[in-house]
């Protein structure tokens, strides 16, 4: 009887602990997203290719609005780095993709002037085929490139995608236990770095182009000319 009462007040302990944990992750992400909706973020879309239902059908091209991306490094080499929510189809797209292509996916940085794009790659429910309605081109390996965007680039994954939902994991132990998928109501990320392999098209190519930004959650650009601080003296 002694046993089973303290079985049931470590058990309770142990769960009192899990909540308190998750209140308080729960309270940074809040403080973190509060301050980081002060600041610009850069809006892009990524498009790649979907692989095919079957072998008896062709490629087709998807894309997908990222709500993180940044440059991570120049030297020795050009990486950058984003992360997809899961489940995502463009997440399963970049996984499947194979070492020996040259580009696994264009990252289009928008303009100004391209917010409904952005609204369009995001919202897969309202807008399930978007290339049917904006003009693109194709790049070398014939991955789209968003026509008028500020800039595109061509990426090579550098290694598959590191799951964020298991920090054991991310440190390359990878036991059993910790290849475990997350639990269904515990939403999760994938963490994706690549390597620049080419330049499609950059801000020289469209002098007058201004950034499309997501300030406050609402779309923006910036101002011209831009903000020049005082100099100390």
């Amino acid at each position: 009887m002694f046993g089973l009462i303290r079985t049931r007040t470590a058990s309770k302990s142990l769960k009192n602990v899990a909540q308190s944990h998750h209140i308080a992750s729960t309270s940074l992400k809040d403080k973190l997203r509060a301050l980081l909706r002060e600041t610009a973020q850069p809006v892009a879309v990524v498009t790649s290719f979907m692989q095919p239902d079957s072998p008896s059908t062709s490629h087709t091209f998807h894309g997908a609005t990222l709500s993180s991306f940044t440059s991570i490094a120049m030297d020795p080499y050009p990486f950058i780095a984003f992360a997809l929510r899961m489940p995502s189809r463009m997440a399963s797209s970049l996984d499947a993709a194979q070492p020996d292509q040259a580009s696994h996916m264009v990252v289009n940085l928008l303009s100004a002037e391209q917010a409904s794009i952005s609204v369009k790659f995001s919202r897969p429910d309202l807008y399930p085929e978007p290339f049917s309605s904006i003009p693109y081109s194709l790049s070398e390996e014939g991955l789209p490139i968003i026509d008028d965007s500020l800039g595109a680039i061509s990426c090579k994954l550098v290694s598959k995608a590191i799951p964020l939902h298991d920090l054991e994991l991310s440190r390359g132990e990878s036991s059993e236990e910790m290849m475990k998928p997350p639990l269904e109501d515990c939403p999760s990320s994938k963490l994706f770095i690549a390597r620049v392999t080419r330049v499609e098209s950059s801000p020289s190519d469209h002098d007058d182009s201004l950034p499309l930004l997501y300030h406050r959650r609402q779309y923006t650009s910036c101002q011209i000319p831009p903000f020049s601080p005082a100099m100390d003296p």
